[in-house]
């Protein structure tokens, strides 16, 4: 299940492999949505981190819920599940090729934390990532312009010269195409 009012995306899933990679493209979609192109790898990776860890380590099963809110100045993706063991940031192998979920995660994001849901059902794990401040807002056109009182501002090329209006049947007559 999917929702997606305009700040705020969940969704509910089996954390396994081929739904990981379906959830990767859904977090990068609505980034895109969001015009936060640049935040897209960063959060994918993230996710794919946090899905993979529910897949090889939760008990009694693989459902979570993954959620994604868009604040101001940051982006917080979390994962719900429903172990209550709390992962830890171990010191990884060099040459293992797992157990670098969470080091990873640490590294890409601004922050990431977990807590115990209080209730006992789970647990959550997150992580935020800074959102990039545009260098200007944007503006409508007719921003400056008023509300139709004013004319728009002249378009011309000033380098070019401005065409010269041609009546369309005195080039049909002249033999030029148009």
């Amino acid at each position: 299940m999917i929702s997606r009012p305009s700040r705020h995306c969940t969704v509910e899933l089996q954390a396994l492999p081929a739904r990981i990679g379906q959830v990767r493209r859904i977090v990068s979609a609505q980034l895109r949505y969001w015009h936060l192109d640049e935040l897209i790898d960063p959060a994918a990776l993230g996710v794919t981190e946090l899905l993979t860890n529910v897949h090889r380590h939760a008990e009694p099963d693989k459902e979570c819920t993954v959620e994604i809110v868009l604040m101001l100045d940051r982006l917080t993706v979390s994962v719900r599940d429903r172990d209550p063991r709390l992962p830890s940031l171990g010191d990884a192998d060099p040459v293992s090729t797992h157990g670098r979920g969470l080091a990873l995660v640490e590294a890409v994001s601004e922050s990431w934390g977990m807590h115990a849901r209080d209730d006992g059902s789970g647990k959550v794990v997150w992580f935020t990532l800074a959102v990039p401040q545009t260098t200007a807002p944007a503006r409508s056109p007719f921003a400056t312009h008023g509300t139709g009182r004013a004319a728009p501002p002249d378009r011309r090329d000033p380098v070019r010269p401005p065409a010269t209006p041609v009546n369309i049947r005195e080039r049909a007559k002249s033999g030029v195409a148009g």
